[in-house]
């Protein structure tokens, strides 16, 4: 007998009993709806990357209607550099923010 003892299991059993493979297949359905989301019981965050990507391309959008309404005469170099610096600061700030907020949540012990 170990010092670690795994909890019960308390999930009620339906009037028949599941074979050795439905049981497997049960935990790895289970074992896959834990994420982020579920273990803080809602859906997950959305990722600094899909948002920063998503900003991209709208702001190339909107620069691309400003040039050809002719408001202003933009530079494509300037342009793309200007985007390229604003995208890794907020990715790398993003990062930076999710990175410490992970480090609040408790720990299960588990690599």
């Amino acid at each position: 007998m170990s010092s670690y003892e795994p909890a019960p299991d308390t999930a009620p059993q339906g009037p028949t009993q599941q074979g050795p493979t439905q049981h497997a297949e049960a935990a790895q359905q289970a074992e896959a709806s834990r994420g982020t989301g579920a273990r803080h019981g809602g859906p997950s965050p959305a990722r600094v990357g899909t948002v920063v990507w998503g900003l991209i391309v709208l702001a190339l959008a909107a620069l691309i209607i400003i040039g050809q309404l002719g408001i202003v005469a933009l530079n494509g170099t300037y342009v793309l550099i200007g985007l390229m610096i604003g995208a890794g600061a907020a990715l790398v700030i993003g990062g930076l923010l999710s990175a410490r907020g992970r480090d609040k949540e408790t720990t299960t012990g588990k690599s």
